[in-house]
């Protein structure tokens, strides 16, 4: 395997973010991911979810009346016009800026941005560069 050689499954099967204002992360995370091109579903008074992102009040069952604490969470854009309309949308949505659109040293042609979420939760979208897929997403079914 080479050094710049990466491969990805399905390492994590779902992430739940515990949350103060679940308002103010649905308008924050439905910006977010309408600059990512995500879905958003879950109109539920407790919880909404992207994905296999779930985010919810801590008065839902599944988070048992505790917040998650702070959590770095990383989006894959497609391209950087995507990182940097993520970052555009997550600032006029109650983010804060934590790192602007950019080059940064994990490797090259990684480009990303990172904003804190209303909860103070580190999220970033990222692009990796130019790479060929074996696939666009893997689809799962039950």
């Amino acid at each position: 395997m080479e050094a710049n050689e990466l491969h990805r499954g399905r390492l994590i099967d779902h992430l739940q973010l515990v949350v103060r204002d679940l308002d103010a992360s649905r308008a924050f995370y439905r910006a977010v991911f309408d600059a990512l091109q995500v879905p958003m579903g879950g109109d539920e008074a407790d919880y909404f979810w992207a994905d296999e992102l779930f985010v919810s009040t801590a008065d839902s069952e599944a988070a048992q009346g505790e917040l998650t604490g702070r959590t770095h969470l990383a989006f894959q854009a497609a391209d950087r016009a995507m990182v940097d309309a993520f970052h555009r949308a997550a600032l006029a949505h109650g983010g804060t800026d934590n790192g602007a659109p950019g080059e940064r040293p994990y490797h090259p042609g990684y480009y990303a941005a990172f904003v804190l979420d209303p909860d103070g939760n580190n999220i970033e979208a990222v692009f990796h560069g130019e790479a060929k897929r074996s696939a666009a997403s893997v689809k799962v079914t039950f």
